[in-house]
């Protein structure tokens, strides 16, 4: 792979948690994942983009291709500047939603996944950085 594949999403409302889902399957199609995985990967796209929708309205989904000691994946890093998670082990557990939903956002992002890293402030915002390694 010459230089990384790298695209960011603004991500105002539903057209681009679609956007941003779009171009995650395209960039895992081009990296060679199959498709079970191509659709995990678009999942965990979707959530974390609906996530800054719901909770902080705008935000970016960043898409990069990844190759590390001959590896390959990808790496998606989702970013807002909404309201923080006040205790990410919290959230990160089976059921637990701040909001009307069922919880299982980013405890299934994080099956998903291979790598899942969250950092947030409170009333700063929060990241969430999601990899997918090619088996």
């Amino acid at each position: 792979m010459a230089s990384p594949a790298r695209t960011i999403v603004e991500v105002r409302g539903d057209a681009d948690v679609v956007s941003a889902r779009v171009g995650g399957r395209l960039l895992a199609i081009d990296l060679g994942f199959l498709m079970a995985d191509v659709v995990v990967i678009a999942t965990a796209i979707s959530e974390v983009a609906r996530n800054i929708v719901r909770y902080a309205e705008t935000g970016t989904v960043e898409l990069t291709s990844l190759a590390d000691k001959g590896r390959v994946g990808i790496q998606v890093v989702a970013r807002d500047e909404g309201p923080g998670i006040a205790d990410i082990p919290t959230a990160l557990r089976d059921g637990y939603s701040t909001g009307n939903g069922l919880g299982l956002g980013l405890p299934g992002c994080r099956r998903l996944m291979d790598e899942l890293e969250i950092t947030s402030d409170r009333g700063s915002g929060t990241t969430v950085v999601m990899r997918k390694w090619l088996p």
